[in-house]
């Protein structure tokens, strides 16, 4: 066997260990669903679930049901508001150019800058005096703020690619700004658009900071806080536990699965001129 070929083999065994690796703890929480409570005490544990249960997903499906229809309410929201916030900014910013843009894009990378939890105080103070605080808007409005500066960047690199020429036929033929950004930017920004609402869904779907000091004790929570309060509540039950990150897991890793192509087309939009 040659040399190069030897290395591509090395190579390939390399990506497959650290792919095991840090795949190992999905098919940990996976297996720990399946395994009855009394085999949880074994030692060494079980690598398989020889005697599997779905008492723990009956559980999680009975308790966690709620948690996780909030988490679904809160992430699409998010995504519906960051998108129709970060798609006609990235627009101005690429095309129309306005005065004070270098001033607005210094802005929202400071923004990404600021650490979730000052944030999440500053929220805080203005929720209590607005009445949105443990309410559903509330938590889309936080969770938003956290996708519109990467949104703004995503569409302004894509929407900069778009030929000024085609623009100008539109403006020619008597389109208006607000129809040339509809029919004609917007459908050739799908990739930036599928890009923006993947990682806006996906941080609305993971944020536990936001939901934990503003919609705490309220009675809509989302799936983070369900999982947090089951482990604080329920400790030794850890099969049904598990099977509640299993849940609360699909969403994510379907949508990536599936929107992949467009994710990666869209983070590189701009990166490359002719």
């Amino acid at each position: 066997m040659t040399l190069p070929a030897l290395r591509r083999k090395g190579k390939t065994a390399l990506a497959l260990l650290l792919t095991a690796v840090m795949l190992f703890p999905v098919y940990w929480m996976v297996n720990v669903s399946f395994t009855p409570e009394q085999d949880m005490r074994k030692s060494p544990p079980s690598l398989f679930p020889v005697h599997g249960t779905l008492a723990g997903y009956r559980a999680a499906l009975a308790e966690q049901l709620p948690y996780l229809g909030t988490s679904v309410v809160v992430a699409l929201g998010t995504v519906v508001l960051t998108v129709a916030l970060s798609a006609p900014a990235g627009y101005a910013l690429a095309k129309l150019r306005p005065r004070g843009a270098g001033v607005l894009n210094f802005l929202l990378l400071a923004a990404q800058m600021i650490p979730g939890i000052i944030m999440a105080m500053g929220f805080y103070a203005v929720y209590l005096d607005l009445g949105l605080l443990r309410s559903v808007p509330g938590l889309i409005v936080a969770d938003s703020t956290l996708a519109v500066p990467f949104g703004v960047f995503i569409f302004t690199a894509l929407m900069s690619t778009i030929p000024d020429e085609l623009l100008q036929a539109a403006k020619t033929d008597g389109a208006s700004r607000l129809r040339t950004f509809w029919s004609i930017v917007l459908p050739m920004s799908r990739n930036a658009i599928v890009t923006v609402s993947v990682f806006a869904f996906l941080w609305a779907w993971s944020d536990f900071i936001f939901a934990s000091t503003l919609d705490n004790g309220g009675s809509h929570e989302p799936i983070t806080l369900g999982i947090y309060h089951y482990i604080g509540n329920n400790n030794q039950q850890w099969n049904a536990i598990m099977a509640t990150a299993v849940f609360a897991s699909i969403p994510a890793a379907v949508i990536l699965v599936l929107a992949q192509r467009y994710v990666a087309a869209g983070v590189t939009a701009g990166a490359v001129k002719d």
